[in-house]
């Protein structure tokens, strides 16, 4: 199909649709990514056993398990999103993340409950891995489905830039937080105020779904006389037909959700624990690079959009980052607002790039009738072995090494893998994004 049914819409219809999406996608990231803002906090209240020092391995380990959960909550909402419909599967993928938030603000501690407060908190984290897993397909279908032809990574972009702007107000959160609580109030009582407000957060996310109509583009699918797979599983036919996109698309991931989960979920906590620097330092250093992100996002994709190429940011990306690991965590080791601020500002001029067009090179790569699966798939991947695992792995080979520096050897690697599959990343053709045509499976003609 073409992006006709998308541009006929009027501008008013498509910006609304487009903002409730972002909002209940803000939502659903503000929430997830408390837990990493927070993580030597919690590492106090959930996994100081018997008296003896915080461990960190354990906290992020809480955190890697959510992941686990990820690709199956992915299977499930992708599933009936592409099926039934994104709305409903996004308002309950929203909904749910948001209870499981406050189960954590509201959860035990170990001093309180013993063993049986870890528990929980890796059960919240389950259901919060479960729902975010349905999260990134639906919510960049609905924002690449609604936008014009030559606007398509302009709109694809807020998906990253909501994730990353809701990491910015978490951030801003802690600072807050950390600016006027004492730290023995933070860390008995302030830490969990966050988690408890997200249950409302969470019901105007819901409300704002309800509220919304389906995509033109699935719309039109529904009613087209062929579909890519009528009667059958959506999830089984991405794999099936389009398996070298995912392949694709999950090596080009590699580097970035690597570098999403090292800022946002790692560094918070290593730069406290280990290099030393006050939370307010920390928080503002990373509020600024945030902040830069925000701002050369969309304005990538607006170059993306003129030129009509999204490979040469693909590509723009890991190599950046494979140039820059080793300044940027020499940069981080001196402990100083200056020179961690800098180091953020090198990550965040990067990472942009690749952000502001990998969104809607995503969905492009699958048609409509299976976008919300192929999208769902790719990302839970990626992030559920790269990403929510990345603070944990990063951890375990500092304490293992001693050395500081060996998570810049780390990152530098994915950068590698990351090159390649940018380098075979196939760009689709220009009058035809959104009709992405079923790969060859082994052993039959193209």
């Amino acid at each position: 199909m073409s992006t006709a049914s998308a541009t006929d819409v009027p501008l008013r219809v498509r910006r609304k649709a487009v903002f409730a999406a972002s909002l209940g996608n803000f939502i659903e990231w503000f929430e997830f990514t408390l837990y990493g803002f927070f993580a030597a906090i919690i590492a106090l209240n959930f996994f100081t056993f018997d008296g003896g020092e915080p461990s960190l391995v354990a906290t992020f380990a809480a955190f890697g398990v959510s992941f686990v959960f990820r690709p199956l909550g992915a299977v499930v909402f992708a599933h009936f999103g592409d099926r039934t419909g994104r709305r409903t599967t996004l308002s309950v993928a929203v909904i749910s993340m948001s209870l499981a938030t406050f189960a954590i603000g509201v959860a035990p501690s170990y001093e309180t409950a013993g063993v049986l407060a870890p528990v929980l908190l890796v059960l919240a984290r389950l259901v919060q891995g479960f729902s975010a897993g349905g999260e990134f397909g639906g919510a960049t279908s609905y924002m690449v489905e609604y936008a014009p032809k030559d606007r398509r990574a302009f709109y694809g972009s807020w998906q990253f830039f909501t994730q990353l702007f809701a990491g910015l107000c978490a951030a801003g959160t802690g600072a807050g937080l950390a600016a006027v609580l004492t730290e023995a109030d933070l860390v008995e009582w302030g830490w969990r105020v966050p988690f408890v407000l997200t249950l409302p957060l969470g019901l105007i996310g819901l409300y704002l779904r309800l509220k919304l109509d389906e995509t033109p583009e699935f719309a039109e699918s529904r009613e087209a006389p062929r579909s890519e797979a009528p009667g059958r599983t959506p999830i089984l036919v991405a794999l099936r037909d389009h398996w070298r996109s995912l392949v694709t698309l999950i090596g080009m991931m590699i580097t970035g959700t690597t570098t999403i989960y090292m800022m946002q979920a790692f560094w918070p906590a290593f730069l406290v624990e280990q290099v030393g620097m006050r939370h307010s330092d920390m928080y503002g250093a990373m509020a600024a690079g945030i902040g830069a992100n925000l701002v050369l996002i969309p304005l990538w994709a607006v170059v993306s959009d003129r030129i009509g190429r999204r490979k040469p940011f693909l590509v723009a990306t890991p190599v950046l980052l494979l140039l820059v690991a080793v300044p940027v965590y020499w940069l981080l080791l001196q402990g100083e607002f200056a020179t961690t601020l800098a180091g953020y500002l090198l990550v965040a001029l990067a990472g942009s790039p690749m952000m502001g067009v990998l969104a809607t090179a995503m969905a492009d790569s699958f048609p409509t009738a299976v976008r919300y699966s192929g999208l769902s798939l790719a990302y839970s991947l990626a992030v559920s072995i790269f990403g929510g695992f990345t603070p944990l792995v990063l951890s375990s080979m500092v304490e293992g090494t001693g050395d500081l520096m060996s998570p810049a050897y780390y990152l530098m690697a994915t950068a590698v893998v990351s090159v390649v599959a940018a380098a075979l990343f196939r760009e689709p053709v220009p009058d035809a994004e959104t009709e992405a045509e079923p790969e060859p499976a082994p052993g039959r003609s193209s």
